[in-house]
């Protein structure tokens, strides 16, 4: 069984602990490696190769350091087929969909290459009688991210990018569940002339994450995952005195009103709602079906979740992919058992879990007459499953989206600007979309949500890493 290995300072060290977990091809479930589990000394050498490396490279000028993502870029598109199958074998989404994340992921890095002009300060020649002041911004440190099992290579290529770029010194903690892509998006990093140190991975649990969480010389922490957890990154890092940002959970409303254009619609909750089998922040796991409209879109829905293609992620046409873990897989069985017993189970998917018995699979489940009151309702499932709520006008479904503790994403469908400009400004959310099935901001505007989705100030992406990543000094000057 192949042991995977932390990249330190420029090359692959093993870790001394026995302590492993498996990773898995969630279509088979076969193993295919090994994640160690790294300890507090392990981060701990990180933390001296990086803080050694941050000392030469936050003065190299950042116009050079946009040089080496530059040479990073080259490699990473020339290498972004072999690198969606990576994705596709430890993570289990479709190919098409890998290939997808993949090119999300270098819109971030080609956005990086933007830092020189991004990094630039602000200056006034006359704040008072022969007083000028300007800012500049400076890197941080030695930081940290930890990132999730869903998106091994779109969201680490968004942190590494501009945390590099600014100057920093990043240890990256990927997902234990899906660490092979991300490992391999590291050394490709360094093959491009990233000096020793700068990046390194660091492999593991809940003992490295608490490392890093706790260690005085690590100043900042960005982590991306379940909001239980997220509230606990926050927590531990800030009473540790670092910054932080923690990406958390979600439950995306769509509000569906009587005007919408009905095929593109339900086209576009289907594969908002199911593909990458329901996990991603992203994903519509609600539809609030306005007035009369209401029966028809839950015809149309079931049609076409009947039809979705259950399989492997290499096989053509494929719609929905196995989940992460079997036992992941059984919790969201567990939700849809409970909700059946209230809603009405339109489409039944858990018949997938006997048909394909040798992954780690959830057909297609759709609920009807969910209510707020009910947990499939109230809590983040990451599954193929899609609640169906009732209301009698655009008022009533703006409360009911409202009423979530999540504020990730929400989306309304409507040929009616009026409409939409209302939705736009009442509903709470932090990324908002009409006739837009997945709201995901391009690279060069800021991701995340509101309420439990997110915790921090700034987003992901763009000027808000910039933001993130760096301190600024006020520089009053006169001369004599």
């Amino acid at each position: 069984m192949r042991r995977l290995n932390n990249y330190l300072n420029g090359s692959w060290v093993e870790v001394e602990s026995e302590g492993a977990v498996p990773v898995y091809n969630p279509a088979t479930g076969e193993v295919i490696a090994e994640t160690p589990l790294s300890t507090h000394a392990d981060v701990a050498r990180a933390v001296e190769g990086a803080k050694r490396a941050f000392a030469s490279w936050s003065r190299v000028p950042v116009v050079k350091r946009a040089r080496v993502l530059f040479d990073f870029l080259a490699k990473l598109k020339a290498e972004r087929d072999n690198i969606a199958k990576m994705i596709t074998t430890e993570h289990g989404k479709s190919y098409v969909d890998a290939q997808a994340e993949v090119d999300r992921g270098i819109e971030g890095i080609e956005h990086a290459l933007s830092a020189p002009t991004l990094m630039m300060g602000e200056s006034l020649a006359e704040v008072s009688e022969g007083l000028e002041q300007t800012y500049y911004r400076y890197p941080l440190g030695v930081v940290a991210s930890i990132t999730p099992f869903n998106f091994p290579a779109m969201i680490p290529l968004w942190v590494m990018g501009w945390a590099v770029v600014t100057g920093n010194a990043l240890i990256l903690k990927p997902s234990e569940q899906t660490p092979m892509t991300t490992l391999r998006l590291i050394e490709m990093f360094h093959e491009a002339g990233l000096p020793s140190g700068v990046l390194q991975a660091v492999n593991g649990g809940k003992e490295a994450v608490d490392a890093i969480l706790t260690h005085p010389e690590i100043v900042a922490v960005n982590f991306t995952g379940s909001t239980r957890t997220a509230a606990y990154v926050y927590e531990t890092a800030a009473r540790h005195h670092k910054r932080v940002q923690a990406f958390a959970g979600a439950k995306n409303h769509a509000i569906v009103l009587e005007d919408a254009v009905l095929d593109p619609t339900v086209d576009g909750i289907l594969r908002a709602a199911f593909h990458n089998g329901g996990q991603r922040c992203m994903a519509t796991s609600v539809v609030v079906a306005v007035g009369s409209v209401a029966d028809e879109v839950v015809e149309r829905l079931a049609e076409g979740a009947r039809r979705m293609k259950i399989g492997h992620g290499f096989e053509e046409g494929v719609d929905v992919t196995p989940l992460i873990r079997k036992e992941h897989r059984d919790r969201v069985r567990a939700y849809v058992d409970e909700a059946a017993m209230s809603a009405r189970l339109v489409v039944d998917g858990r018949p997938a879990i006997e048909e394909h018995p040798e992954g780690f699979y959830l057909g297609p489940c759709l609920l009807d007459c969910v209510t707020p009151d009910m947990r499939v309702w109230q809590e983040e499932l990451f599954g193929p499953v899609l609640s169906v709520v009732r209301a009698r006008d655009l008022d009533e479904a703006i409360a009911i989206a409202n009423r979530s503790r999540y504020a990730n994403g929400a989306i309304v469908y409507t040929q009616s600007g009026k409409a939409a400009q209302v939705f736009r400004d009442r509903i709470d959310a932090g990324m908002v979309g009409v006739n837009v099935n997945v709201p995901l901001p391009v690279a060069f505007f800021p991701f995340g949500g509101h309420k439990d989705s997110f915790y921090g100030v700034t987003g992901e992406n763009g000027k808000e890493l910039v933001q993130f990543f760096t301190r600024k000094k006020v520089v009053s000057t006169r001369w004599f």
